[in-house]
């Protein structure tokens, strides 16, 4: 019935101790679940942030383009302008030289066609025909020098307007490159800084993760370190109240074996008796046979030195199986002060 308990208590502990882990998993995957939820939150409120930086810097970016188009569109206009009003004021000065040169071709060509008819004139001999036909050729040749000369300037004016052109056109050029790189390299810094930025950000969001990843590790370990104390406790309070059973068991048996112990000893020490006695006939009968056969066997005159021998022996081992029963006595005695 006792056998029957104690299995009962055991099955039932044992049990106990399942649902206490089950409760115990149950518990630490609730809280890593909601662990991992924070976490997945937490990480896409960081990612949200990322991408709320990355799409203000595209649109600063965008913005900085934009303008820096605008600049160069400008600028082009410019140019073209400046280009146009230098050109234009060239041509104007290269075209008052050229109506300069020309009146002062025409006074030239005047007084040189007054010379040349004063010395017409001087020359009376010279028939009329023929000095209209020399003033004529003279003419054509002054004509045809001033035309040389007309195109020469012409020319000269054509090329100085090319190369005054490329020069400024060169200067512009440059002030384009200067502006160009000045653009390029304000939108690099500008592409830096947001890199910058964003790695900042970046390592933020990276200590974050981190000291949230280390804080949920601290709990569960924490929640796993109560568990676990938890469990031992139980554990210890079962087997103190085991150990309390068990000694109360013990206690009652105790009590009932003391209070069996005299019909016990007497039973014993009866059982022995009875053992000593049935060796002690056993060995009187041996003695006997013993001795008749001796008596048979050896001449009358040893019989009383036989007898004599015989007697001593068997005194020797009756002493022996006395001390055997007496130890047997004590040894039981001292067993049952022991279990007691």
């Amino acid at each position: 019935m006792q056998e029957h308990e104690q299995d009962s208590e055991l099955r039932e502990q044992m049990s106990g101790y399942k649902r206490m882990r089950r409760q115990h998993q149950k518990q630490l995957m609730t809280l890593e679940n909601k662990l991992k939820a924070e976490m997945d939150e937490h990480r896409l409120r960081l990612d949200k942030d990322l991408e709320t930086q990355r799409n203000n810097f595209a649109a600063e970016m965008e913005k900085l383009i934009k303008k820096h188009q605008a600049a160069m569109e400008k600028e082009a206009k410019v140019m073209a302008n400046e280009e146009k009003k230098f050109q234009q004021h060239i041509q104007a000065q290269q075209k008052k030289e050229l109506n300069s040169f020309l009146e002062s071709q025409k006074r030239e060509y005047k007084l040189r066609k007054e010379q040349l008819k004063e010395e017409l004139n001087e020359n009376q001999s010279t028939p009329k025909k023929e000095k209209q036909e020399w003033l004529s050729k003279q003419k054509e040749n002054i004509q045809h020098f001033q035309a040389e000369e007309e195109a020469n300037l012409l020319r000269r004016q054509r090329q100085y307007l090319e190369l005054e052109c490329r020069r400024f056109k060169r200067r512009m050029l440059l002030g384009r490159h200067n502006l160009e790189q000045d653009l390029v390299r304000e939108e690099l810094n500008k592409r830096q800084t947001q890199k910058d930025l964003e790695h900042a950000m970046l390592l933020r969001q990276h200590e974050s993760m981190q000291e949230l990843e280390f804080r949920h590790l601290n709990t569960i370990q924490k929640m796993r370190c109560e568990l676990i104390r938890l469990q031992h406790q139980t554990e210890l309070t079962n087997q103190l109240e085991y150990n309390k059973r068990r000694e109360r068991e013990l206690r009652r048996k105790h009590v009932m074996e003391v209070r069996q112990q005299p019909k016990s000893l007497k039973s014993k020490e009866l059982q022995i008796k009875k053992q000593f006695q049935d060796t002690c006939k056993i060995q009187t009968r041996q003695y006997k046979a013993l001795r008749n056969h001796l008596l048979e066997t050896t001449p009358k005159s040893e019989h009383k030195a036989v007898l004599k021998r015989l007697k001593e022996e068997q005194t020797r081992k009756l002493a022996i199986l006395a001390e055997q029963y007496d130890h047997s006595i004590n040894e039981m005695l001292s067993t049952q002060a022991v279990s007691l």
